[in-house]
């Protein structure tokens, strides 16, 4: 069981998202925008982020996860980016180089399993 985070600014998705989460026994918190998940993650630090890019602004999400990356309590939780961008519009709107600022990306719409897949080799301790 993680305590997840989650951050997009579309209900719907979220409500699916936090369904699907709880009903593997996570412990889910949500966010619409960027301010709102720092002030949650700073309230309760989440286990792994999962992160919009696009919300308020075109690279909203980016900026959360440069926040989380530079924020000495936060800068370790796993991010991973849920966009409907694939890779090829992400190389031409982000600079080189931000995708280091996240663990891991998927595309929307999300499979379940695939999200349940990500989710758990983040959370779970790699052997050295």
């Amino acid at each position: 069981m993680a305590n997840i985070l989650v951050v997009d600014d579309d209900p719907d998705f979220v409500e699916i998202v936090r369904t699907v989460l709880v009903k593997e026994g996570h412990v889910v918190t949500t966010a619409s925008n960027g301010d709102q998940a720092l002030k949650q993650a700073r309230q309760k630090r989440p286990d792994v982020l999962l992160l919009d890019v696009m919300m308020s602004y075109v690279v909203e999400g980016l900026n959360v996860a440069r926040q989380f990356r530079s924020d000495l309590t936060l800068q370790d939780v796993p991010i991973l980016v849920i966009s409907s961008l694939t890779g090829v519009q992400a190389t031409d709107i982000f600079p080189a180089g931000e995708h280091a600022t996240v663990d891991a990306w998927i595309s929307k719409p999300v499979k379940p399993a695939m999200l349940l897949e990500k989710i758990s080799a983040l959370v779970t301790p790699q052997p050295s």
